[in-house]
């Protein structure tokens, strides 16, 4: 039976990478049953949908989102990213952010706690316009939340190098932090295969750029998994080659590359899609088809001698399947 997935192209080199990403999967033989959706900045500004409740209904019945990249210079920041993103992870209970990062000389993974935190949307504003304005942004952290988030880590480490690593910032986040240590150090209990270590983000941020081999997963909160993950790409190669996957492990799931609409280079070829194709690996993975997946991950490695158009590129990931 063909896997139900939902493309969603976005804006800008969106569409572009997706269309490699699926070109690619075809190559594998993997058969997808695929529903495009029409959503980003350029659909908000047609007629101000952003997502609606029933849409995301229909994802439930799915397998698998796939996205590109969405945003326009001419939405207001927050619009979508909040209407569309965060409401898709939040509604869909997405409570896993896996990014791996692979170059030579590091192999690790951090994993985000994806539905709380600073994200969650807690906070307000009072006497707003006036000198004497007042704007709080809290940090909602549940011990379930927390929990679960933590718990795939252990998991996931004790199935790769027996390594996991807490990063926060604990002497100062004196609530939060608290409670991810404490949930940190309860859950280890059940993983006595797996050694620990506790970073404080920032020494974490110095790590991931002098000595990222010491890490073999991570895990983290919402928002500092968010500074990570982007700095992880950047020395791992770049954002322009990093996946990404928004994990509800046994349900709909959505895979997407990290970086973001670059309309400036619509059209013009220059759009790398590796992430992209990249993150189709990740989505196979989730849908069962692991060999598939390991098949695409080997055809990107070397992504330097990948060269030409998105569409040349896209070609030559699938000729290298063959």
């Amino acid at each position: 039976m063909p896997h139900r997935v939902g493309v969603i192209g976005g804006d800008g080199i969106g569409p572009e990478v997706v269309a490699e990403g699926l070109k690619v999967i075809a190559a594998t033989g993997v058969n997808l049953d695929v529903v495009h959706y029409d959503l980003g900045g350029a659909r908000y500004l047609r007629d101000g949908t952003v997502l609606d409740d029933a849409t995301v209904e229909q994802w439930r019945q799915l397998d698998a989102l796939y996205m590109g990249a969405v945003g326009t210079p001419e939405v207001a920041p927050g619009v979508i990213e909040r209407g569309l993103l965060l409401k898709m992870r939040f509604d869909l209970d997405l409570y896993i952010n896996f990014r791996p990062f692979t170059a030579p000389g590091h192999d690790f993974v951090v994993i985000r706690e994806n539905t709380e935190g600073s994200y969650a949307g807690e906070g307000g504003t009072l006497r707003r316009g006036t000198s004497h304005e007042i704007a709080t942004q809290g940090s909602v952290n549940t011990r379930y939340g927390v929990e679960r988030a933590v718990r795939y880590a252990f998991e996931l480490a004790s199935s790769r190098r027996k390594h996991l690593t807490l990063v926060h910032k604990t002497n100062v986040l004196t609530f939060a932090g608290d409670l991810w240590e404490r949930t940190f150090n309860e859950v280890a209990e059940d993983y006595s295969d797996v050694a620990t270590a506790y970073n404080h983000v920032d020494a974490a941020c110095i790590y991931f750029v002098e000595d990222p081999a010491r890490y073999d997963v991570v895990v983290t909160d919402n928002l500092f998994g968010d500074i990570l993950t982007d700095l992880g790409g950047a020395v791992s190669g770049g954002i322009g080659l990093a996946p990404t996957a928004n994990l509800h492990p046994g349900r709909v799931s959505m895979f997407e590359p990290v970086h973001g609409s670059a309309p400036d280079i619509v059209g013009t070829g220059l759009a790398n899609p590796v992430a992209a194709v990249l993150s189709g690996a990740m989505m196979l993975d989730h849908l069962g088809e692991s060999d598939a997946a390991e098949r695409i991950r080997r055809a990107c490695e070397q992504p330097e001698t990948l060269t030409g158009t998105t569409s040349e590129i896209g070609d030559a990931i699938a000729a290298r399947l063959r």
